[in-house]
């Protein structure tokens, strides 16, 4: 069953959202709005701590400002009754100051990965990508506990709690190209894992796991093993529709962080980031995504995260490609009659950024999803 619990929550329209449960509320915090912009991925972006306390029918703001930066594609772990806010980014840009030297046939400082012989941006990408740790236990009162943690600031990151220990993996630092274009600075993508128990001293568990750097990917605890399953390291691929995109479908497990064990090199799901996967009813149900060509529209479950099996049900009962979404939030909760689902928010824009309509395409909604029985 698929029930839309709100359609317009007070919280903006938002992607790169996070969602959690901490002690029978749940808080919703974050995230992005897309601006009516010529520049791809303009954005306002939020520090702002909204709570529930009926399944997201109704919220009350808790915090605005004066805590952690507004940002994007972050992550939060929840340990001991506190909840971390972990990396994410910005977004920025600035009048490119080097297109006058370009010009003059100077060349811009190397360290800006500027190609002199592509065309000059008018912009160039000054978002920031965080490394900061803050926690709180009740999403008023914030606590930073480093301002620098000894891994890259990312987005796109993943994050979970497994014993004693948070763990930290994957992501990205900088734009994609789909966004910033060619002459902007490379864009780096991670495959360390990084664990703490306090979100201050941080223990690096590997430099590189077995798996692809990537972003997007989604981790989930199980009994005593973090799941890895699929993601990206890149948005879109040429020649558009008949090449592959750089996403992934591989499972993937561990009980430390450092040894990994592949469950799957090809879930039965297609290949995608910007998905989610919760453990419901003991099993996995993953859904949602980007695609380049079309968000896929289904729902798959497994027992093992080897084989997956699709369910019937259709994601916010669409009915085209085009009302799914991707970067939005989940939770599994205690519902009146059993177990949910929740989803908040999303994404629903394209590449097509000459669209007008396109930053439109942005949801404040939440959504329950009940297994059958």
């Amino acid at each position: 069953e698929r029930v839309r619990l709100v359609d317009a929550a007070p919280w903006s329209k938002r992607a790169g959202l996070r969602a959690f449960e901490l002690d029978g509320r749940i808080l919703l915090l974050g995230g992005r709005t897309p601006k009516q912009s010529t520049l791809p991925g303009d954005s306002r972006l939020f520090s702002d701590v909204w709570a529930s306390d009926d399944l997201g029918v109704s919220w009350e703001l808790l915090s605005e400002t004066d805590h952690w930066a507004p940002r994007a594609y972050f992550q939060v772990a929840e340990k001991d009754g506190q909840i971390y806010v972990l990396g994410g980014q910005d977004y920025g840009l600035e009048p490119n100051p080097f297109c006058a030297l370009l010009e003059q046939g100077l060349e811009p400082p190397p360290e800006l990965g500027i190609d002199p012989d592509a065309p000059c941006p008018e912009f160039l990408p000054t978002s920031n990508f965080f490394n900061d740790v803050w926690r709180s236990s009740d999403g008023v009162e914030w606590e930073r506990m480093t301002e620098a943690a000894p891994w890259a600031g990312r987005a796109g990151l993943s994050a979970e709690v497994l014993g004693e220990h948070i763990y930290v993996l994957g992501g990205s630092q900088n734009d994609d190209v789909s966004i910033i274009g060619p002459s902007g600075p490379a864009r780096i993508y991670f495959n360390d894992v990084w664990r703490s128990t306090d979100g201050v001293e941080w223990e690096r568990m590997t430099e590189a796991a077995p798996w692809e750097p990537r972003a997007g990917g989604v981790v989930v605890a199980r009994d005593d093993e973090l799941f890895l399953l699929g993601g990206e390291d890149g948005f879109t691929c040429t020649p558009v529709p008949d090449c592959e995109p750089p996403y992934f479908n591989d499972v993937w497990k561990t009980t430390d962080g450092a040894t990994w064990e592949l469950v799957t090199e090809a879930a039965g799901w297609s290949p995608r980031p910007g998905h989610v996967c919760e453990i419901l009813s003991d099993r996995f149900v993953c859904f949602g995504g980007f695609g380049l060509i079309e968000n896929p529209m289904d729902i798959w479950a497994s027992s093992d995260g080897e084989i997956w099996e699709p369910l019937t049900a259709i994601p916010w009962n669409a009915t085209k490609p085009e009302q799914m979404r991707y970067d939005f939030d989940s939770l599994v909760t205690d519902g009146p009659d059993g177990p949910v689902l929740l989803t908040f928010g999303g994404d629903r824009e394209t590449f097509d950024f000459a669209d007008p309509e396109n930053y439109l395409r942005v949801d404040n909604d939440v959504w329950a999803f009940t297994p059958a029985r």
